[in-house]
């Protein structure tokens, strides 16, 4: 089976620093085959004959082991993956009005949960007044800024509620699902 692991805080403003070759070879040495990383803040592709349960402690007590911190890390198959391309929840025009506002910042992230509590989202669209919209996935979260992500009150209030997510921007996920999409044999 082909998953994806995603770690969340590496690399991240000079702290908790781990070099992909060395994230490569620990899961190497875990057992798990045809390992790739992509980008430094924590993204591999990998393939496994364990189940995700077992996958998940593995790789968590290896991490901390290996570096000498914790990282959350979610774990997705392919099939989750390819659940959550297709069911992208924005329509063109909302995605055109936040390029609009500003064009020089990525607008589309997907914010990665140990499980969706739809009660939650549903508050926090009920408190928040602003352009940022969020959609809720099978286990994922869906955010379209219309600024920078780092000055979303939308984004801040997530990572709040959800301290636990890891968030990709739209283009990364992407490129994860066809790294995945090129193991196939």
């Amino acid at each position: 089976m082909q998953y994806v692991a995603l770690f969340r805080g590496i690399n991240v403003g000079g702290k908790n620093i781990v070099k992909m070759h060395d994230l490569k070879q620990l899961f190497t040495e875990l057992g798990m085959y045809n390992v790739r990383t992509y980008i430094q803040s924590g993204n591999v592709v990998f393939e496994s004959d364990s189940d995700k349960a077992s996958l998940h402690s593995m790789i968590y007590k290896g991490f901390a082991n290996r570096f000498g911190f914790e990282s959350d890390v979610m774990i997705r198959d392919v099939n989750e993956m390819t659940d959550l391309i297709k069911l992208f929840p924005f329509s063109e025009e909302e995605i055109s009005s936040a390029e609009a506002a500003d064009p020089e910042v990525e607008h589309i992230y997907v914010y990665f949960l140990d499980r969706l509590d739809s009660k939650l989202i549903d508050d926090m669209c009920k408190e928040f007044a602003g352009p940022d919209i969020i959609r809720p996935g099978k286990n994922e979260i869906y955010l379209l800024c219309h600024q920078s992500i780092r000055k979303s009150k939308l984004a801040i209030r997530i990572a709040k509620i959800f301290n636990s997510a890891t968030a990709r921007n739209w283009k990364t996920v992407n490129k994860l699902y066809n790294l995945m999409d090129t193991m196939i044999p």
